[in-house]
């Protein structure tokens, strides 16, 4: 649902949590379909999927994921998730294998009720994926829509700072993480992932909403972390953490207008303003326009 009154842009988000098995993409687009219809039907207005969802994440070589990627936006999965984006009236973002020539990027699209609107391709890269896939090239391109400015980033940016800063000094109002999350050596049996406290400090940092949807299941030996979350632009989660196990849709009702004004923290400070770019080098935003913020 998105109800705009006055200053009000309500919208309900939905991270739809899944198990997708490498290889199986008619099988793996059929689940993903059915979880949108059902978010849709709870009146999920913009909906986040897993990292490579239709695809599954394990590759044992670059031509088995040469062999599952698509083109973007011409391919059979983006063209069926842009049919359910167009009848349930939704915005959806979901990872996806892109193959553009040669070349092959782990990617992100993002579809409204009109049709494809853009991608974001992983800038940076883990493990394995280094040899099947091309850092992206795109940058962190924000996505103005009806219901607010939408940044996408996929699971491993997380670990750095600029993801969401550079969302956020382009104007983002939330960030859609398309992810698939595995166990940090160390981490105690029983804690949260990882990622859960590093979303919760970005969101809180740069006042952003932040929607992560991961997977769950173990793949090729390699287990996920499940955990899906939606945190507020306080930082403080809104929506799970979700299981480590179920398939499950976990929901969030948000002002995503409250993420640029809630950087106003108080009568004197302003989360980007107050970056000291006197002492430490700019680096961050110097190419993206002012006045968003």
């Amino acid at each position: 649902m998105a109800e705009q009154s006055g200053s009000r842009n309500m919208v309900r988000v939905a991270c739809l949590q899944m198990e997708p098995h490498v290889g199986e993409k008619d099988a793996n687009l059929d689940v993903s379909l059915g979880l949108i219809e059902q978010a849709a039907a709870n009146g999920a207005k913009l909906l986040v999927l897993p990292e490579l969802c239709n695809s599954g994440y394990v590759f044992r070589s670059r031509g088995e994921a040469f062999s599952l990627a698509e083109p973007i936006p011409d391919g059979p999965t983006v063209r069926r998730w842009e049919a359910a984006a167009s009848s349930h009236d939704v915005y959806i973002a979901a990872g996806i294998a892109e193959r553009d020539g040669d070349s092959l990027y782990n990617a992100a699209v993002l579809i409204g009720p009109s049709g494809y609107i853009g991608t974001f391709r992983k800038v940076h890269l883990w493990n394995e994926e280094t040899l099947y896939f091309e850092p992206g090239n795109l940058g962190f391109p924000v996505f103005h829509t009806p219901i607010g400015r939408i940044g996408m980033a996929i699971c491993y940016d997380g670990w750095f700072p600029e993801t969401y800063r550079l969302n956020a000094l382009a104007g983002a109002d939330i960030v859609c993480v398309p992810t698939n999350w595995v166990p940090i050596p160390g981490q105690a049996e029983g804690r949260e992932a990882m990622a859960n406290i590093l979303v919760m400090a970005a969101a809180h940092s740069n006042s952003l909403f932040i929607a992560a949807a991961d997977r769950v299941g173990t793949e090729r030996d390699q287990p996920f972390e499940g955990q899906s979350l939606i945190v507020s632009y306080t930082g403080w989660p809104v929506a799970g953490p979700a299981s480590r196990t179920r398939q499950e849709i976990i929901y969030a009702d948000v002002n995503l207008q409250d993420a640029r004004r809630g950087r106003n923290w108080n009568d004197f400070n302003q989360v980007l303003r107050d970056r000291r770019t006197d002492v430490y080098d700019e680096m961050l935003g110097a190419d993206v326009p002012r006045g968003w913020y």
